[in-house]
């Protein structure tokens, strides 16, 4: 056993409350007599495997990092500036690993085990987790965090970033002015939710805009009623989908809806929503250009349970989604690559990178 291992066991008997300051608090007291050789930083690394996030903890204080990758207990990578870089920092074994997440998402009512071997969660300071263990990861636990980040304030900063030129700036501005459907497609990482923040910033303060996410990250000023979804619990109950929050929001008076991501039968209660008097709402969605964007949100609609014919479907999408907007992650960052404006059946580029 460790110093550090010595020093974590007496600190768990101690009987402090688990919250960080009385933890330090007890570890600092203990610390001479049961690991005097430890070093600096000792009670602090031993806290963290407590409370915190173990070794992680210093990569998820680092400001420029983005994301953090465990594909190993011994191999940890971070994403700093849009590029992946490999750290020293090591778990002891996996099940360390294991710990740390059932650690995280318990007080969530939710579980990782081998018989629900994943897990998806909003941490307290709004990072995204995702975590899977043996059998359904093959080399050990695997575990993925987006960092929650400080997104551009507005417009006009987004265009100092280099991330977009004035005049698509200005394209974006008269889009949320003139109450346009706004649909932000682009891969993983590309910064659709960034951009969804940000035009979030243009909307009026008179508008009633209801946000619906998978896990809360929008933080637009205003009048904005926020909405959720949640998994289901240790007990397979509680399940919220974003079908259903949806339909609630439709229920809540709003006057834009704003869909962190569509990405299933939601689609069409969306699409529908769109089309009957809720004028200047947005969302985002994965898919490479204009075209793949319009064509994944129809297939999407499609998985609805209600059945509506394609070519239906179809003309609800183009009567719904007034522009689409490109966003691409590139080695000099995360741009605005190109904007289309609904133009009949077609869309037309205003806009390009």
């Amino acid at each position: 056993m460790t110093d550090i291992d010595r020093l974590i066991e007496r600190i768990v008997d101690s009987s402090h409350e688990l919250e960080r300051e009385h933890l330090e608090r007890a570890g600092e007291e203990i610390v001479q007599e049961v690991a005097p050789l430890a070093g600096p930083g000792a009670v602090a690394r031993a806290v963290d495997a407590i409370v915190g996030l173990g070794p992680l903890e210093r990569l998820a204080h680092d400001t420029e990092v983005t994301d953090i990758l465990v594909n190993r207990y011994d191999d940890v990578w971070i994403e700093r500036a849009g590029h992946l870089e490999r750290t020293n920092v090591q778990f002891r074994n996996d099940d360390d690993v294991v710990a740390m997440v059932r650690r995280l998402v318990a007080p969530l009512g939710l579980r990782i085990d081998r018989a629900s071997p994943a897990v998806d969660a909003r941490l307290e300071d709004g990072s995204r987790l995702h975590a899977m263990i043996p059998p359904a990861s093959v080399d050990g636990p695997i575990v993925a965090i987006r960092r929650f980040m400080n997104v551009v304030p507005d417009l006009a900063a987004l265009e100092e970033s280099g991330a977009i030129s004035r005049s698509g700036r200005e394209v974006l501005s008269s889009a949320v002015e003139r109450r346009e459907n706004v649909l932000i497609a682009g891969a993983t990482g590309a910064g659709k939710t960034t951009l969804l923040n940000v035009l979030g910033t243009s909307i009026s303060p008179d508008d009633r805009v209801v946000t619906i996410e998978d896990a809360a990250e929008l933080s637009l000023p205003g009048h904005v009623v926020r909405l959720e979804a949640h998994p289901p619990n240790v007990e397979g109950a509680g399940e919220i989908t974003i079908r259903t929050l949806v339909r609630h929001a439709l229920r809540l008076r709003p006057d834009r809806l704003v869909v962190g991501e569509v990405r299933g039968p939601e689609a069409l209660d969306m699409v529908q929503a769109l089309n009957t008097g809720h004028a200047g709402s947005m969302s985002t969605i994965h898919a490479n250009d204009a075209d793949a964007a319009i064509d994944r949100l129809v297939a999407m609609c499609a998985m609805a349970p209600e059945h509506v014919p394609q070519e239906t479907l179809l003309g609800q999408v183009r009567s719904a989604i007034g522009m689409v907007v490109v966003m691409a992650r590139t080695d000099d960052g995360r741009i605005v690559r190109s904007i289309h404006r609904r133009d009949g059946k077609d869309l037309e580029q205003v806009y390009r990178c």
